[in-house]
């Protein structure tokens, strides 16, 4: 597999993004979506393109489905940034993500729990 070079740089800067968010709201505590917007506005102030909620068609043998795919986020059109504000970060979160991964052909997605006490501790490297 080619290196995941643009990827890495851009990962990097939603890491320390994440960390910043997590001490600037103090910590655990707080719903997802709060984390999502605080880290949208982070990176946006960074200069890294984020869209929120972004959809994604999903079709089932040749049908497109009536019900889509919605990423928390797409940084720079090529990391998704999966947010979480779980007390424990579950396996689950993995699986969804290689799903995620699979039907958008991208390389790449963070899955962040914001509910850890140290946010570095909850950030997880899904590759395809």
């Amino acid at each position: 597999m080619a290196e995941l070079t643009v990827e890495n740089i851009i990962s990097g800067r939603i890491v320390d993004a994440a960390v910043e968010v997590h001490r600037t709201l103090g910590g655990p505590g707080l719903l997802e979506s709060v984390y999502e917007e605080a880290l949208a506005w982070e990176l946006t102030e960074r200069g890294l393109r984020v869209e929120r909620q972004k959809i994604v068609p999903i079709s089932y043998k040749q049908v497109l489905l009536a019900t889509p795919l919605r990423l928390d986020m797409l940084v720079d059109e090529c990391v998704i940034v999966e947010c979480k504000a779980a007390a424990d970060y579950n396996a689950i979160f993995e699986a969804q993500a290689l799903t995620y991964l699979r039907l958008t052909n991208l390389r790449l997605v963070l899955v962040i729990n914001f509910g850890e006490r140290l946010v570095k501790n909850g950030i997880h490297r899904v590759i395809r």
